[in-house]
């Protein structure tokens, strides 16, 4: 039984995917911050519905924004299992407002989630997954991970970064057969919308004067989405996760659009060709283009 490490699982992707992977078969390692705080209730609900259905859920807990935290965790994991076969990097905030008026420590915390947040528990995994010579880290990004959106620039800056780090990991693990891919979901109502704070820097937002308005607005509009027949159900997410994770190894593409993609899929098939040109061609690097089988 292969098993799962999935970052933010007390709610959205992360829970779905939790239950989805279980019920596939696999023992999932469901992380999250505070299980015995403020995600209590989350928890109890993975560890019912697992006693009920037979599942292996285990709630583990995980700040990724804490080293100890994720080594711990990661440490417990490896003790108990020996191993880690896949990694599913979900956890994430979101940032909506005028981004000028966003502080520099607003803007590192969310990149303190959103990205360091992968690279420590990358660092954390990869050293198990290369001695094994196998194992999947998948990364959920967003299509404001190629996409920019008015009013979304940190949460899009982040989520940029993401991308741009997950591609060369997928070159440089490919030697030691550890895959990298990424999932780009659209827009999906998982509460994420409204998990970032309010601008700090009042002095720029007033300066914005009726522009103060507009990422209001946007949110408005998003919720309207959300309650029209034209919105998705977020478990089209959960159910791409699990393909990827069922996908046979060296056949994992290196990113999927998940759900609405606003010109994402246009836009990753025109660039794909060029980027592996780069370090095919350029680069004379096509070795890092397969996934070792050893």
């Amino acid at each position: 039984m292969e098993n799962v490490l999935i970052t933010g699982s007390s709610s959205g992707f992360g829970y779905m995917s939790a239950v989805s992977l279980a019920r596939k078969g696999y023992k999932v390692w469901a992380s999250m911050r505070q299980p015995n705080g403020k995600n209590a209730s989350k928890q109890q609900e993975l560890q019912q519905l697992a006693e009920a259905e037979g599942l292996q859920i285990s709630v583990i807990e995980m700040d990724v924004t804490q080293d100890e935290s994720v080594a711990h965790a990661v440490k417990h994991i490896i003790e108990t299992d020996g191993r880690i076969d896949n990694l599913v990097n979900n956890a994430g905030v979101m940032y909506v407002g005028i981004t000028e008026a966003y502080s520099i420590d607003q803007a590192k915390s969310q990149f303190e989630t959103n990205f360091f947040g992968i690279l420590r528990t990358v660092k954390a995994v990869t050293p198990h997954m290369r001695k094994a010579g196998k194992g999947f880290i998948l990364n959920i990004t967003s299509l404001a991970g190629r996409l920019t959106f008015p009013y979304f620039g940190i949460y899009c800056a982040s989520k940029h970064a993401v991308e741009a780090y997950s591609q060369a990991l997928r070159y440089e693990l490919a030697p030691f057969g550890v895959e990298v891919s990424i999932i780009e979901p659209g827009p999906f109502d998982t509460g994420l919308l409204y998990s970032g704070p309010a601008e700090a820097d009042q002095q720029v937002f007033e300066a914005y004067g009726e522009h103060r308005e507009v990422p209001k607005a946007v949110l408005k509009n998003f919720e309207g989405f959300y309650e029209s027949a034209d919105a998705l159900d977020p478990q089209i997410v959960a159910d791409d996760i699990v393909r990827m994770i069922e996908t046979q190894k060296g056949q994992r593409n290196a990113r999927i659009v998940s759900g609405i993609d606003y010109g994402t899929v246009q836009y990753n098939t025109l660039v794909e060709p060029i980027q592996e040109a780069l370090v095919r061609d350029a680069l004379q690097m096509g070795h890092l283009l397969e996934v070792s089988q050893n």
